[in-house]
């Protein structure tokens, strides 16, 4: 059985009339008769039944045109997905992205895809992750590189890298001088910590330290992106805690301190259809495991 039985079938099932669904199909009433012919020889049922007046559907004809109609949809949708990703493979890149994604990870990968692709036009997408997962089940880039992994099996996924948390605080606080701090100096200090919705992993990591750790902190801000930590932190509004990448980040009037016990770590993984044919995404991913499968920090 193939597509064109299927097309043909629906044509004659929605004009009840193969004169019409001949020309509709572009082709001659006799070999459409014959295509229709073949079908319920293969299927082993009557399907429609033809008199000189008219045409009608028997019930099998009924149940096999629903179901005809679902094929044919799901065919022209994965036509459709195949040539939007083929299309994007041959000359266009889109990668999706966290700022450590940006600092730690382009650095290396980029250089080879420019010696390799030369050609391959790249579009970079600063998103948040779940921002960049739904661009990428839409198909409008090719690979995300975020916070956590997809979890619904649609996607593959690699983890990139493991980084600890850092704590960070003005460098004219009290405890600056002291080469480490136990979490219980935590208690009562105003911080700053990342928004839920901009950085919902880097969030949720710190609200269950505070919670595990038993910790009574004031949150007095709520942050966007991870420079407005820094600098917050910089105008004295409070601590934070920020992936350890930012540290090479931070101005003169703020100190990255060493704590007795351990903050939690934060991952990065990439993100990528399965079964891609994109020897730009293949590169990438030989890059990540030879570079990065190994703890950077």
């Amino acid at each position: 059985m193939e597509l064109r039985h299927l097309r043909y079938f629906v044509a004659v099932a929605e004009e009840l009339n193969f004169t019409k669904a001949a020309q509709r199909m572009c082709t001659v009433q006799p070999s459409l008769s014959q295509q229709i012919k073949d079908l319920e020889h293969e299927v082993g049922a009557q399907l429609l039944i033809r008199t000189n007046r008219k045409v009608e559907l028997t019930e099998e004809g009924k149940a096999f045109l629903k179901q005809a109609l679902l094929s044919l949809e799901y065919a022209e949708k994965a036509i459709y997905d195949a040539r939007q990703i083929a299309n994007m493979s041959k000359d266009h890149l889109h990668i999706g992205f966290v700022p450590v994604a940006e600092m730690k990870v382009f650095p290396y990968i980029m250089p080879n895809i420019r010696a390799h692709f030369p050609d391959l036009k790249i579009s970079f997408h600063s998103l948040t992750d779940s921002a960049q997962l739904d661009a990428l089940k839409k198909g409008e880039i090719d690979i995300a590189f975020t916070r956590y992994p997809d979890e619904s099996g649609e996607f593959e996924h690699v983890q990139v890298f493991q980084e600890p948390l850092a704590l960070i605080m003005p460098k004219d606080s009290p405890f600056a001088e002291q080469r480490s701090i136990s979490i219980k100096h935590f208690n009562d200090r105003y911080f700053v910590i990342s928004d839920e919705t901009a950085s919902p992993q880097l969030y949720k990591l710190i609200q269950d330290f505070f919670k595990q750790s038993k910790l009574n902190v004031n949150i007095v801000q709520h942050s966007t992106n991870i420079l407005l930590n820094v600098n917050l932190v910089g105008m004295g509004v409070g601590w934070s805690i920020v992936p350890a990448y930012v540290i090479p980040l931070l101005g003169d009037k703020i100190v990255a301190k060493n704590t007795i016990e351990p903050l939690p770590m934060i991952g990065l993984y990439a993100n990528y259809r399965k079964q891609q044919k994109n020897p730009a995404i293949d590169l990438i991913l030989k890059i990540l495991k030879e570079q990065f499968y190994m703890d950077m920090f």
